[in-house]
């Protein structure tokens, strides 16, 4: 705790024990006492800070970022904030290849990204650009300037990585406010004009066209199985595939840093299976084995094939081929289970993967009768309608599912009768009219 002691002319000087258990005293001059708390609430706020190694809170570093040069020079004085000469005197090309190669923990791609974003902030600031000096305003200029060349998710993505960086400049004491900080719309925005759901008369066609047993099996696990192309296809194994319980675990090398290690299990779809069989290999390891080379680009080759079947090729190749997947199983399954398949979350499947699709327009304009019928069926049925093959966007008679007999609805004309069931009482009938 602090504390506040005046003279007879009004000065203030607040004291405080610091972490070295020395007592500090910051002398502020005359003002009046709410101003004086108001500095001592932050002084403790920053002292604690100091003490237990932690950040500083959002409000505590805003107003940090605002104080008069005399005031702030008083509390670095006091090791409460990093002086500013040495905080300015990093420049930003050392300051951000310093922090990416310090993150041991990332993975390649992810490295290749931060070194992309490093290139931007660099090329527009200048490489001898001191840390200290970019405000919020040159870091507007920044995304504005992106916006002219790239795409408005690769600008989000791109100041979103940008408002990491100088975090961890905030955290590493370097400055005392982030030019990023109050930054919005650094998440990237699903794109609905890009969504596609590629139907199975387009899927046979490509597979069709496919050269070989296991371009076939990539595309079935992307269409059929979900799988992210291609660290999920890559990282499957056959050992992986339980042939009698009817499922295999698929890792996600993008999610192996969660709890559950980036682990699921997936059922084996029937419309998966003969794929899989037609691919196995008792003496190979890998499910997916000629296609491993690092200079593989499977988006190439699937443009190939996809221009030899003579379809139109969709947006999102890999992408949408999952999204009609996760589409198609939250239709006939309970959300947890159809997201827990395709190892996201359900607010992720909402936001990036299911679509609207023709056949809900076409349930929707369903005559009475049918929707009566549809409704009455539980999930298990649709379950095991997916399970058994068939497409579930192609109609109740492909799925084999009978309508209710006219008998057991109840017609629009019927009505129940004015008094019900029970017997009537002379109180009620003379309290209450029926007619």
């Amino acid at each position: 705790m602090a504390s506040i002691s005046s003279d007879k002319n009004g000065n203030r000087t607040i004291q405080f024990v610091a972490g070295d258990r020395k007592r500090r005293s910051i002398r502020l001059g005359a003002m009046p006492k709410k101003d004086a708390n108001t500095i001592k609430a932050k002084i403790e706020a920053l002292n604690a800070a100091s003490i237990s190694q932690t950040s500083w809170d959002t409000e505590t570093a805003g107003w940090v970022g605002k104080l008069p040069s005399l005031l702030y020079d008083k509390l670095a004085k006091a090791g409460l904030v990093p002086k500013r000469a040495a905080a300015e005197s990093v420049a930003l090309r050392k300051f951000l290849e310093d922090y990416v190669a310090s993150r041991s923990d990332v993975k390649p791609n992810t490295r290749d990204h931060l070194t992309r974003t490093v290139n931007s902030l660099v090329a527009f600031f200048g490489a001898d650009c001191l840390i200290g000096a970019i405000t919020a305003g040159a870091a507007d200029e920044f995304r504005l300037h992106l916006s002219k060349t790239l795409g408005p998710n690769t600008v989000r993505r791109t100041c979103g990585r940008a408002k990491q960086f100088f975090r961890v400049a905030v955290r590493k004491r370097l400055i005392a406010e982030s030019p990023f900080a109050d930054m919005k719309g650094t998440n990237v925005q699903a794109n609905r004009s890009r969504e596609y759901f590629v139907t199975r008369d387009v899927v046979q066609k490509v597979i069709d066209a496919c050269p070989d047993a296991e371009w076939r099996l990539i595309f079935a696990l992307s269409r059929f199985g979900g799988l992210r192309c291609p660290s999920e296809h890559l990282s499957l194994k056959w050992s992986d595939i339980d042939w009698a319980a009817g499922r295999f675990t698929v890792r996600s090398p993008k999610l192996e840093h969660h709890e559950d290690k980036g682990e699921r299990l997936v059922p084996i779809f029937p419309e998966l299976r003969s794929y899989l069989e037609e691919a196995f290999d008792p003496e190979a390891v890998f499910v997916i084995s000629r296609y491993r080379d690092a200079n593989a680009n499977l988006r190439s080759q699937l443009l190939r094939i996809i221009g030899k079947s003579q379809v139109k090729a969709w947006p999102k190749l890999f992408h949408n081929l999952r999204a009609t997947r996760a589409t198609e199983l939250v239709a006939a399954h309970p959300v947890h289970v159809a997201a827990a398949w395709l190892g996201h979350s359900a607010l992720v499947a909402q936001k990036h993967y299911w679509q609207v699709t023709e056949a809900d327009f076409e349930r929707a304009s369903m005559t009475a009768d049918k929707v009566i019928s549809e409704s009455a069926l539980h999930n298990p049925v649709q379950s095991e309608a997916v399970l058994g093959g068939t497409d579930e966007f192609q109609g109740k008679e492909a799925r084999g599912i009978a309508a209710i007999p006219k008998s057991l609805r109840l017609s629009t004309a019927e009505k129940a009768p004015p008094v019900g069931l029970e017997p009537t009482t002379k109180r009620l009938t003379v309290a209450c009219s029926t007619n």
